[in-house]
C-alpha cells in the first residue's frame, strides 16, 4: 500500500497496531508516522520498531493519508482542535476510542471530514486482532478497503451499524482481558493438581487457541462442539455443570453490561 499512516498517541493499542502491520509487510517502516507527548514514548517506538517520530501532532497530520487518532476518549477534543486546520479533505481520520462517535468526531472538526470508527484489540500485536468499523458518507469504497486492509493485516475486521459499537468492547475489545483471567485461572487449578507453573500456562493457553480456531474454522455452534467434548456421566460434563451452578454464563454477560456501560459513558 502506498500511503502513510499516521498515529497521534502511541500507548499500547497503537503498539500492537504498529507492530502487527509491520509483521504484516503491507507497508513499510518508513510510511509510518507516530507523534506522542512523552519523549520517552517515541524513544521507546522508535527502538522498537524504527518508524519516523515526531512530537508535534500537527506536523504529523499534514503529511499522512491515514490518521489514527490513539489517545483517550477525554483527549479527542483538545487533539480535534489542535490539528483540524492543518488535515487536508482526502485525510481518512481513525479513531480507535470507546464511545467517540461519528457525529461527535463530525462536530469537533466543524466541517465535513472522513472518519472511520474502530474499535481494535490488542491481540493485533500477534496478527490475531479483531476489529468492528463503522465510517461517516464521505468515506469512499476505495478507502473503506484500504482501512480494512490495514486491520486485516494484523487480525480480522468487521463492518457494523455505528449504533451497535457501544456494544463492540464487550465482546471483542475489552474480552482479551477476561480470557486473559480464565486462562491465569485454568493454570492455578493445574498447578493445584501438581502440574508445574509453565506447563499450566501452555496447555491453558494453548487449549482456548484450539477452541477458538474449532469455533472459526468449523462455523459449528460453540454449543455443538462443547457437546462433542461432554460424553455421558464423563468429567467434562460434571464441569460444565459445576460452572453452571457457580453462575459462569451470567458472570460473563454481567461483565460485559457493565463494559457496555462504561463505553457508553466514555463518550458523554
Amino acid at each position: 500500500m502506498n500511503k502513510k499512516i499516521g498515529f497521534i498517541g502511541c500507548g499500547k493499542m497503537a503498539q500492537a497496531m504498529i507492530g502487527g502491520l509491520i509483521d504484516s509487510k503491507l507497508i513499510g517502516k518508513n510510511q509510518i508516522f507516530v507523534s506522542a507527548r512523552s519523549t520517552e514514548t517515541l524513544v521507546k517506538v522508535k527502538n522498537l520498531y524504527d518508524v519516523q517520530t515526531l512530537q508535534n501532532n500537527i506536523d504529523l497530520a499534514k503529511q499522512v493519508d491515514y490518521l489514527f487518532l490513539a489517545v483517550k476518549p477525554d483527549l479527542y477534543p483538545f487533539i480535534i482542535e489542535e490539528i483540524k486546520d492543518s488535515i487536508s479533505n482526502s485525510t481518512v481520520i481513525i479513531t480507535i476510542a470507546a464511545g467517540i462517535t461519528l457525529e461527535g468526531v463530525e462536530k469537533s472538526f466543524g466541517r465535513e471530514v472522513k472518519i472511520v470508527r474502530t474499535m481494535p484489540n490488542t491481540p493485533s500485536l500477534v496478527s490475531e486482532g479483531m476489529s468492528a468499523l463503522c465510517h461517516n458518507q464521505v468515506v469512499t469504497m476505495v478507502e473503506l478497503e484500504e482501512v480494512m486492509a490495514i486491520f486485516n493485516s494484523f487480525g480480522k475486521c468487521e463492518i457494523v451499524n455505528e449504533k451497535l459499537m457501544d456494544a463492540i468492547p464487550a465482546v471483542s475489545g475489552s474480552s482479551p482481558a477476561y480470557v486473559y483471567l480464565m486462562i491465569e485461572a485454568l493454570a492455578d487449578g493445574a498447578v493445584l493438581q501438581g502440574i508445574p507453573r509453565n506447563q499450566s500456562y501452555k496447555l491453558a493457553a494453548q487449549a482456548v487457541l484450539g477452541a477458538a480456531k474449532m469455533v472459526l474454522d468449523t462455523e459449528l455452534h460453540p454449543g455443538e462442539l462443547k457437546d462433542q467434548v461432554c460424553t455421558p456421566g464423563g468429567a467434562t460434563i460434571e464441569a460444565i455443570a459445576e460452572l453452571e451452578k457457580q453462575g459462569f454464563r451470567s458472570a460473563i454477560l454481567s461483565a460485559m453490561e457493565r463494559c457496555t456501560e462504561k463505553s457508553k459513558s466514555l463518550g458523554k
